[in-house]
């Protein structure tokens, strides 16, 4: 069964990212890596910004999502769709890989790296959709190293097959306030123009 993202055509943008968060959850490994539905806080600014904004948020990571497809051949390519969303802080990441979702989903937290580093965090998500199953294994490696190579990220080729710094490659420079971009202060407005 195919799932994708449904969201609602509701001029209100409250209701579009209250309904657009609602669906990202429905594609997260446990809805609960998905946050801000709960937070009645914040809930309003973000999901009227989101509301507002995500077309344009993910537009650009599928422009990446393409780029890292086009460092593989077509019959190398899997079905992957991709999308922002807030992830739980608990959780310690700022992106996954659902292997589970048909096509492939990637969540990637915009709001917890600076907008210059997106790409990274996108390649570092697809070598695990690349890969098919979870984990930073040598197969990982692999995918991650020919993409790295595609795009002209530096990879350090003396580095073991596999270990604990494929968890944190590439590398990425964490912002200091990852809601600060959902709620639509500085960091987001740069990424958008």
């Amino acid at each position: 069964m195919v799932q994708q993202l449904i969201v609602t055509t509701s001029s209100d943008p409250f209701i579009r990212g209250l309904d657009y968060l609602y669906g990202v959850r429905s594609l997260a490994l446990v809805p609960e890596m998905v946050g801000v539905v709960d937070d009645l806080a914040h809930r309003g600014s973000i999901c009227t910004w989101i509301g507002d904004h995500i077309d344009r948020v993910n537009s650009q990571l599928n422009a990446y999502l393409q780029m890292c497809h086009d460092c593989f051949h077509l019959q190398e390519q899997r079905s992957i769709q991709i999308f922002a969303a807030p992830l739980v802080r608990s959780f310690e990441i700022d992106g996954f890989c659902n292997l589970q979702t048909n096509p492939i989903t990637i969540l990637i937290d915009v709001g917890q790296v600076v907008p210059e580093d997106w790409l990274r965090l996108v390649v570092h998500e697809y070598a695990h959709a690349h890969a098919g199953f979870p984990g930073h294994h040598s197969q990982f490696g692999r995918s991650l190293a020919h993409l790295c190579l595609g795009l002209e990220i530096p990879f350090p080729l003396d580095q073991p097959d596999h270990g604990d710094w494929l968890r944190f490659y590439p590398d990425c420079v964490a912002t200091q306030d990852s809601l600060a971009f959902w709620r639509g202060e500085e960091v987001s407005r740069r990424s958008l123009n």
